[in-house]
């Protein structure tokens, strides 16, 4: 079964004209980006209309059965503990840097108010737009490899590079 992939990588990268590696590390590079390019965009989105506390509000206290609802829920949660981890760590969102979980306002109320919430809406919009940002990055990693990755490995290489004795 590896052999079938290992062809099929090959052949793409035959295809393509990129070294597998450089898809590898093109394709990595690129769904980190259409990670944080809607977390950003979708936070000040989010934070400029001022819905973070209605979609939060929303998906909390509707009690669809629907799977997509569920899978909200369940983002909404995620967002929450991701959004007091990074807050707590870097001092954002109204967080106090360095604080302990238990002063965190998101484990003690589960209110998710103003930019906590903002930034809960920010990370379901990018759990939500994972298969785009997957097509988006596999669509984009030969040209990103052969524009981006290729030369700048090339540039770092050739100032490693001993000068022959």
């Amino acid at each position: 079964m590896a052999a079938k992939y290992k062809d099929a990588l090959k052949s793409i990268s035959a295809r393509t004209g990129a070294p597998l590696p450089s898809l590898i590390i093109s394709f990595g590079l690129l769904h980190e980006l259409t990670a944080i390019i809607p977390l950003v965009g979708g936070f000040y989105a989010a934070r400029a209309f001022g819905v973070g506390e209605t979609v939060v509000r929303a998906v909390k206290e509707d009690n669809n059965p629907g799977w997509m609802h569920q899978k909200a829920k369940t983002w909404l949660d995620e967002g929450a503990n991701w959004t007091d981890r990074v807050g707590r760590r870097y001092g954002y969102f109204g967080l106090e840097k360095g604080s302990k979980a238990s002063d965190s306002a998101v484990t003690q109320e589960h209110h998710l108010a103003g930019d906590i919430a903002n930034a809960v809406v920010a990370y379901g919009l990018v759990k939500l737009l994972v298969p785009a940002r997957i097509g988006v990055s596999l669509y984009l990693s030969p040209a990103f490899s052969r524009r981006i990755v290729d030369p700048t490995y090339r540039f770092v290489a050739k100032r490693f590079r001993r000068p022959p004795q």
